[in-house]
């Protein structure tokens, strides 16, 4: 039984908070039943994504709405607010929110009070103040972009395919991707094997015609699979005709030329940034102590150094990893950690609220896994190194199995299973990211500034 009442905020809905969350709902079901404890999810989306698919999402392997895990369904016991906390002031247990609600009330953000507060907002893009990246550039931490970039990369397709003007031809057919983490990788590999498909079905586009080019600032990709892994990956995508440039930065993605670093300029149409992250802003917001990267000082235990009921785990946590040889090194910033750190903390959670003593954090990195498309892959776990096809089939085994409820487990075998038996789509609809457009046009208004000139188009 709980000391005390205990109001939970839980800020983020992410890998971390929707465990956390869920592990607390099973912890203190008695508590929450008897009405002293109560758990509150501040998340700017009723969903968690599950990041790993999408790569696979974009090249249609899996459908969108599989994705995506709605926070109502799993966390019945607790209450979901949609919106985003842009402050906290722990020393007087108050964070600041802005919901859907406020702009449409005009009351301005609110001020929700809590007793135990769990950190977990993730982290957002980090970008660079390159000309023409706000401009024309697009991420992939979204499955909003995982599909619209599917879209757009289709559309282009079909403006190479319906053009006589070889420049515009040849801007639509380049595709340049910066960062040679998992992001950016796995999505290259899945959306140039999804479009080489998709040539088939083209009478004037061939897969030769498409130019597909990686650009890395440091020396290697994929430096979590390891360095023989890392340089096998890149003889398998030059193989496949991509254009690897490691050593390179991008300058430029001004009216639509990308300039890199090399000198080489290349006229596209297509600018995909997964050039790492950063802390969430929130963190900066608050009166918690901060690492020299912004992330919240924490202990093994999964508490804020320094304070008390205050936790952090993920990407926006520092968190000390007992199990490493060098003393001072931090868990990687990754879902591996992240969902075991969520357990945890949910445990730790309810023994401090019981009295009873925390546990410690302890998981030694056992590898990763990437897949290069269809059939195709890397890993390095347990010190084992595979590639191929075995690399491919354990990192659907090992994300199957890591992807939450037994419900998305069935419906993305089913789908995985089906397209192993049929055709690929290859259909773009980037018409449903401006709904309204055809409508305005045929009621005899203007289409918004948002709207493209044509109500079919996505870009």
């Amino acid at each position: 039984m709980v000391k005390e009442r205990a109001r939970i905020l839980v800020v983020g809905g992410g890998y971390v908070g929707m465990y956390t969350a869920l592990r607390l709902q099973r912890q203190l079901k008695q508590e929450l039943g008897r009405g002293e404890a109560e758990i509150t999810v501040v998340t700017p989306d009723p969903y968690m994504t599950y990041q790993p698919f999408l790569p696979e999402a974009a090249a249609g392997a899996v459908s969108p709405r599989h994705v995506v895990v709605p926070l109502r369904r799993v966390l019945p016991h607790c209450r979901i607010v949609v919106g985003e906390v842009t402050a906290v002031d722990h020393a007087k247990r108050t964070a600041t929110l802005t919901t859907l609600a406020t702009g449409e009330e005009g009351t301005g953000p609110q001020q929700l009070t809590y007793d135990e507060l769990v950190l977990a907002p993730g982290s957002v893009s980090r970008t660079l103040p390159i000309p023409g990246l706000a401009d024309f550039a697009i991420g992939f931490k979204t499955v909003e972009e995982a599909i619209g970039l599917r879209n757009h990369v289709i559309e282009q397709m079909d403006i190479a395919s319906s053009t006589r003007d070889h420049a515009i031809r040849d801007a639509a057919l380049t595709f340049v991707f910066v960062g040679g983490g998992f992001a950016g990788v796995e999505a290259l590999g899945e959306l140039e094997d999804m479009a080489r498909y998709t040539t088939r079905y083209y009478h004037n586009v061939t897969p030769e015609d498409l130019k597909w080019i990686l650009v890395e600032a440091s020396d290697r990709i994929l430096p979590e699979v390891g360095e023989d892994m890392g340089r096998y990956t890149v003889s398998e995508l030059r193989r496949r005709n991509i254009d690897v440039r490691l050593g390179t930065r991008l300058e430029s993605c001004a009216d639509r030329v990308a300039v890199l670093s090399d000198g080489a300029r290349f006229p596209t149409r297509t600018v995909v940034w997964t050039a790492g992250v950063k802390p969430h802003p929130v963190l900066a917001a608050s009166d918690l102590p901060l690492t020299e990267r912004g992330r919240l000082k924490c202990t093994p235990e999964l508490t804020i150094e320094g304070v008390t009921h205050a936790w952090a785990a993920g990407d926006a946590a520092a968190v000390p990893d007992v199990t490493a040889a060098r003393p001072g090194t931090d868990t990687a910033p990754n879902a591996q950690h992240a969902v075991r750190q969520a357990k945890l903390l949910g445990d730790n959670i309810a023994r401090s609220l019981r009295g009873e003593p925390l546990k410690t954090y302890a998981h030694k990195y056992v590898g990763s896994v990437a897949s290069l498309g269809l059939h195709k892959g890397v890993a390095h776990v347990y010190g084992r190194k595979l590639k191929g096809y075995p690399a491919w089939f354990m990192h659907r085994a090992y994300h199957l199995s890591r992807i939450p409820t037994f419900n998305r487990k069935a419906r993305v075998l089913a789908e995985w299973t089906l397209s192993g038996l049929f055709k690929r789509e290859i259909v773009s609809l980037g018409s449903l990211e401006h709904p309204r457009a055809e409508f305005e046009l045929a009621a005899g208004g203007k289409p918004s500034e948002e709207s493209p000139g044509d109500p079919k188009g996505s870009s």
